[in-house]
This record gives C-alpha cells, sequence and structure tokens, in this order.
C-alpha cells in the first residue's frame, strides 16, 4: 500500500500495479481497495492500474468528520493524479465510487480522462415526488433519515438492512435465515469507524448528478445488475439515453456487485471496451 499526504495531511492509501495509461478502480462506501485488486492485477499486464482506499474507509483511523464529504474524496483523487502526473485516465467506479467519479467531474471537468466506467449506480439516491431512480424507487428523505438514525444506533445490522429490504429476494432471505456470509459482513462492517462511514453516507445522500451525465463527452462502460437491491432497470436505461457515448451491459442474476458476479464477464467487457478508447 503506498501513501501520500493530501492537502489537510490525511493519508491518501492505494496500490498501483503495472505501466500505462491509468486506470483508477473506486470502491463502493464500506468498502476497500482490497476489492478491486484481483480486477487491478488481471489488467496490469497492459495499464498501470490503482486501487485506492478512500478516507474513513478499511482498518486505518478515521480523518476529522469534517472531511468525511464527497467533495473531499474528489480533492483527494485529483491529488492522487497530479502526483502521479495522469492524463487520459480510465475511472471504474462501483456504488459510491461512480459517485466520486461525478463529483470529480463536477469539480475537475474531464480534462486528465479518457472514458469512464459506472457498475450499479443512480445519479440520485434519495427519491422525491420528482425522481423514482434512487434507491427502492421510494427511498426520500425520511426514509434516509430513518436509516442514518437506525446506523448511529447499530451500525453493521442497519447497513445489512439496508440491503436486506431492497428489491433482491435472495438477500433478504439470507438476511433472515442470518447466513454464513451474512455474519461475516455484519463482523466486517463492525471493524469500521462507524462516525465516519455515516457522515460520508450523508454527504453521498444529498448528491444530485442528474444534469451531468448529458456533458460528459467521454466514453462511458456501464455495467448493472439485474437484479440489484437497490435499483430497479429504469436506472440503466436512464443513463444510457443521457450519456452522449454510453455503452451498456446488463449481467444475469446479479445484485449490486455485478462484477463480483460475473468477474470474467466483466474484465472480457472491461478490457474490450479499454482497447477501444
Amino acid at each position: 500500500m503506498e501513501t501520500l499526504l493530501s492537502s489537510d495531511q490525511h493519508p491518501i492509501r492505494y496500490v498501483s500495479l503495472g505501466r500505462g495509461q491509468a486506470v483508477i478502480f473506486l470502491h463502493g462506501w464500506t468498502r476497500a481497495a482490497q476489492d478491486w485488486l484481483p480486477y487491478a492485477n488481471e489488467l496490469s499486464d497492459r495499464y498501470q492500474t490503482f486501487s485506492w482506499t478512500a478516507r474513513g474507509h478499511g482498518q486505518y483511523p478515521a480523518p476529522a468528520l469534517e472531511s468525511m464529504q464527497i467533495s473531499r474524496l474528489a480533492d483527494d483523487l485529483e491529488q492522487m493524479m497530479e502526483h502521479h502526473g495522469i492524463r487520459d485516465a480510465v475511472l471504474v467506479g462501483h456504488s459510491m465510487g461512480a459517485l466520486i467519479a461525478w463529483e470529480y467531474i463536477r469539480n475537475y471537468g474531464l480534462g486528465r480522462l479518457a472514458g469512464l466506467c459506472i457498475i450499479d449506480m443512480t445519479p440520485k439516491m434519495v427519491t422525491d415526488s420528482d425522481w423514482s431512480m434512487g434507491i427502492y424507487g421510494d427511498f426520500d428523505h425520511e426514509r434516509n433519515q430513518s436509516l442514518i438514525k437506525r446506523m448511529q444506533e447499530d451500525f453493521a445490522e442497519g447497513v445489512l438492512e439496508l440491503a436486506a429490504n431492497g428489491l433482491n429476494p435472495r438477500i433478504r432471505d439470507a438476511y433472515a435465515q442470518n447466513s454464513h456470509g451474512i455474519q461475516q459482513l455484519r463482523d466486517y462492517l463492525r471493524t469500521l469507524d462507524s462516525a465516519a462511514m455515516i457522515h460520508c453516507w450523508d454527504s453521498l445522500a444529498q448528491q444530485d448528478y442528474r444534469g451531468l451525465q448529458s456533458r460528459i463527452d467521454r466514453p462511458v462502460l456501464m455495467v448493472y445488475g439485474d437484479t440489484s437491491q437497490f435499483y430497479s432497470p429504469e436506472v440503466p436505461a436512464w443513463m444510457e439515453a443521457e450519456l452522449p457515448w454510453p455503452e451498456l451491459h446488463i449481467y444475469p442474476q446479479a445484485d449490486h456487485s455485478p462484477q463480483v458476479w460475473h468477474k470474467e464477464q466483466f474484465v472480457h467487457h472491461l478490457s474490450r471496451w479499454l482497447g477501444k478508447l
């Protein structure tokens, strides 16, 4: 794990492999660099891959809570790219990672980027009277505040309930039966800094990137699961219609992490798409 100090003196931690055009993997909320290392390793014979652990995530001391904002995460990303002199980068963002990529584009533009890969994410998580393509299709401000309160009471259980109460019956059943995988995830979530995670979630839930998509004049690869616990099929359809240069793949029997359920297919699609940039 390499580190460099951010402008507020918090370590930016990442693993860099290979040489060539930069491919930067951005993990989801509560996750870490380890999620992306198998994929980064697959590509490292042709590209320089970066897998970072976003501030406040992983088993590291958390920064000041006020810095757990998505704008600060985008600043960290810019600083890492500036440090390495990166141009023509490709950002691969899963869930929160996609939001970080959009925040980066909103704040820093497209000058350093050659393309973008979005995995199972909506541009606006919280629903309202004008937007039904957020979490579950009906996750409004009140439901989000209830979730935050629940996570403050019991962070791990609140996160598990967020997934279990969603659109995928397989996850709902696994939670009801307290499967081995659910217990493993519960144990992992209990190792995280819950205050940092909740502060980060609150920032993510406030974002709205709907007006940004039509301005992304770079190729965008999109990968969604057909049984995502969070997002309906309308989300990727809306994204495809908004983006100038989209390529959309829907993976069968895959949840919010389609790249995990279909790793070989994802690496194939990503590699082929990268080769066309």
